[in-house]
């Protein structure tokens, strides 16, 4: 996924957090109101939605207020998973935003 102007310091940061923990991390911001968060890890195999954000949650909570409320897509993938995820999909080739 291209960065360039998308990699602002709020960005580095949601990256940083969760780095901490999970090595395979992709975020951006999509809009003035929304940013995506993509985590690939094997501790997600075989777990609920519920499982993988209890193991996410508390490095998001590291991050600013302004910054949580604009997540609005936080894709927690298994490696395996990766190939039938269609929001994966958006990750590598983000359509355009109409804000």
């Amino acid at each position: 996924m291209a960065t360039g102007t998308r990699d602002t310091d709020e960005i580095q940061l949601i990256r940083s957090c969760l780095r901490q923990r999970f090595p395979e991390v992709s975020a951006y911001r999509y809009n003035l109101a929304s940013v995506r968060i993509r985590v690939i890890d094997p501790a997600f195999q075989g777990k609920s939605k519920e499982e993988r954000n209890a193991l996410v949650r508390p490095l998001l909570a590291q991050l600013p207020e302004r910054t949580r409320r604009d997540i609005s897509v936080l894709l927690l993938l298994a490696p395996d998973e990766v190939r039938d995820s269609l929001m994966n999909a958006e990750f590598e080739d983000p359509t355009p935003s109409m804000l």
